[in-house]
């Protein structure tokens, strides 16, 4: 779970000195190898705060590539849950001209990219403090529990923590802190977004009026749930996709999903996960003249697949048995091989090993069920 950073630890962190003794062991490895000379050198520096400046360095490292704070002041849960910033941004968008409350601001990584004019509050006076310094003196910041509203006319923006009292990761939403159905009734009639897991069963939230996944670069981050103006009219689930470096797009339940079923054509496509998690396979598929395999199977096919998405180019496919699997291998002189597993009970890991490709080619088999009959697709990946 990390270091407990108390409030002392955090007003030396901010202080003079404690500005100079993170400046002066910048450079220490932090690696378990060098941790007994990095211990030693923070004592000499910081006799009296050298875990929380050792802390606080291991942070920093990690949040450079999440948050924008660039020295900023986090605990090791905060930082977990902090929402990537480029997902922040994108969501931070839908409450364009509105003022917001976070009431779960903890370090303030959400907070920073709401507009102008939004507060948060939180109970936790540590992370309070840490937000304080994260964000600056001009941002309005109050110690309160999110269930006893203390503001009025706002949005409300919430992100429960989603650790037991033990510290173990939970998927219940009774579990969260605060419980999702406690934060909805205490707002009931507001406009409200939670962030969630995106593991978390939807079906717990029937007060949520849309549902978006958001995905980036290719890992689904987060379940967001838009209640009142803040949800889009006529939706009810959406899917966003964000690519460092490229525009971001999304789809929703109000398209059309008619789309056929039938045997792979020349390219395979895996939909983004957060096209899967959504529930928005088949509106995928229809967006961009695709067909399933099977109806209850994410895997795609068609003559074209969509523009800027890794899909695979079937080179042959065929009844699925490791001893056919093997002799395909062999035949294409596969050595380097990627599995792709969706519908089967099989472990891509285990099954490598027992395959031993040896060849010079390199391939991506998707392994799959057509019906019942399980199936396999030997292709080459290729960027479009």
């Amino acid at each position: 779970m990390g270091y407990g950073f108390s409030l002392d630890d955090v007003a030396y962190l901010r202080s003079d000195a404690g500005c100079a003794a993170l400046s002066a062991l910048a450079d220490l490895p932090l690696t378990p190898e060098s941790r007994l000379a990095d211990v030693a050198a923070a004592r000499r520096v910081a006799p009296d705060h050298f875990a929380a400046v050792l802390e606080t360095l291991l942070l920093r490292r990690k949040a450079m590539s999440k948050v924008d704070f660039a020295d900023g002041l986090f605990t090791d849960e905060a930082l977990q849950q902090a929402t990537a910033a480029e997902v922040a941004r994108h969501r931070a968008a839908r409450f364009a001209g509105r003022v917001v409350h976070d009431v779960t601001c903890s370090i303030g990584a959400d907070l920073a990219a709401l507009p102008e004019g939004s507060l948060g509050s939180d109970l936790d006076p540590v992370r309070l403090a840490m937000a304080r310094h994260n964000l600056g003196p001009d941002k309005v910041l109050l110690r309160a529990d999110a269930l006893r509203p203390v503001s009025r006319g706002t949005a409300v923006l919430a992100d429960p923590a989603r650790r037991d009292s033990a510290g173990r990761r939970t998927w219940r939403p009774e579990d969260f802190a605060p419980p999702l159905d406690e934060l909805a009734a205490a707002y009931r009639g507001r406009d409200l977004a939670v962030k969630c897991a995106p593991g978390v069963d939807f079906a717990v939230a029937p007060w949520a009026d849309e549902v978006e996944l958001v995905s980036l670069d290719g890992q689904v981050r987060e379940a967001c749930l838009w209640t009142g103006g803040l949800a889009t009219p006529g939706v009810s689930r959406r899917a966003t996709v964000l690519r460092s470096g490229a525009p971001a797009w999304t789809i929703t339940d109000a398209e059309p999903d008619d789309c056929p079923v039938t045997p792979p054509g020349e390219w395979l496509v895996d939909p983004d996960g957060a096209v899967v998690r959504a529930g928005l396979v088949r509106h995928y598929a229809a967006r961009f003249g695709l067909a399933q395999l099977d109806e209850r199977i994410a895997y795609l096919t068609g003559p074209e697949p969509p523009p800027g998405v890794r899909a695979f180019r079937v080179v042959e496919h065929g009844h699925y048995t490791e001893k056919a699997l093997r002799s395909v291998l062999r035949a294409h002189d596969v050595g380097r091989l990627e599995i792709l597993v969706r519908g089967l009970d099989v472990d891509p890991n285990a099954l490598r090993r027992r395959l031993k490709p040896s060849g010079s080619a390199e391939a991506t088999v998707a392994l799959t069920r057509v019906g019942r009959r399980p199936v396999y697709l030997l292709t080459h990946a290729e960027r479009t």
